[in-house]
């Protein structure tokens, strides 16, 4: 089959197929989104060379299960063992001994097929695009917030970056509080939220302190510092973004005003595919451009450009 693959350079070669381990599906791929994670692998982030990808729908033509076979698909990343300390305790995205498609121990989705474990899959809904449903692992990340801390109609809600993450993350969180802005630098990425009804502010817009929730979507140190001015004492700061480069944390504000820090990554695929399949979540305005999987290494190159936010690969 053909596949990206990055070994120290990338190119798009022609590799053997993946074979399924026991419990696994193999899954030729239709359509995969470039992540900013992708873009990092490149740059070192956690020294992964193979095949990158990980937010893909496809079509199963193997599974255990029989009644998968020739039904469109989406996967959740995170390979798990189910036994190891936190498998047992219910937090397997916290494997102990886990792969994650595209990025830790795992071929991706920048390949013609892949093999995931069955568990992980997700039936994709009739209506919703290929193109689309892409954005579910996205989507779901920005739900994974959700889970994490309650979210009231009252809440003020500030999300910082007005990249591809900070635009899903400003849309599900204002699916729970319409008191929310998006803070960003480029007029036409927050154009597209304000066609939603969703409030931005540009980064030296001065802003109201004291909000209950800041998202920090930037993955730069200067956005957790404007996460920790605007912040209200005993609120809460999520941290969105994974960078290769370590980043300096402040300490001393947090601690006097009791600041709660969560990180937060992946999350649940079910609201994410019901909030893409009624609409609730509007992905398509953020696609740039697509491109075949034969032009996989152009793509690479043209998602790391500032016109752009998201590139879709076809195969």
């Amino acid at each position: 089959m053909r596949a990206l693959v990055y070994d120290g350079e990338l190119k798009v070669r022609e590799v053997p197929m993946p074979k399924p381990g026991p419990g696994e599906a193999l899954i030729k791929v239709l359509s995969a989104g470039v992540c900013k994670t992708d873009v990092e692998i490149l740059h070192g982030y956690m020294n992964y060379m193979g095949i990158p990808g990980h937010e893909f729908v496809g079509m199963v033509e193997d599974a255990p299960t029989k009644a998968y076979i020739g039904k469109r698909v989406v996967g959740e990343i995170n390979c798990v063992c189910h036994q190891c300390h936190y498998c047992l305790m219910e937090m397997p995205r916290h494997c102990l001994n886990r792969t994650v498609l595209g990025i830790a121990g795992r071929e991706g989705a920048f390949a013609e097929y892949l093999t995931l474990p069955e568990e992980n899959l997700h039936l994709a809904p009739g209506s919703v695009r290929d193109d689309v449903l892409a954005f579910t692992e996205p989507v779901a990340a920005a739900f994974r917030i959700t889970e994490q801390i309650p979210i009231t109609t009252a809440d003020r809600i500030v999300v910082l970056g007005d990249g591809k993450l900070g635009q899903l993350v400003a849309q599900v969180l204002w699916l729970y509080s319409k008191n929310l802005v998006c803070v960003g630098k480029h007029e036409w990425k927050m154009e597209l939220l304000n066609r939603l009804g969703i409030a931005t502010a540009h980064k030296s817009d001065p802003l109201e302190r004291g909000a209950d929730i800041v998202v920090e979507a930037t993955g730069s140190h200067d956005g957790f510092a404007r996460a920790l001015e605007l912040v209200r004492p005993e609120g809460t700061i999520i941290l969105k973004t994974t960078t290769t480069h370590p980043t300096a944390l402040e300490f001393s504000q947090p601690v006097v005003n009791e600041v709660k820090i969560i990180g937060s990554r992946c999350g649940p695929f079910r609201p994410a595919l019901e909030a893409l399949s009624m609409g609730n979540v509007e992905v398509r305005p953020m696609i740039s451009a697509d491109f075949d999987l034969r032009d996989a290494v152009a793509a690479m190159i043209r998602a790391q450009d500032a016109d752009v936010l998201k590139i879709i690969l076809h195969m």
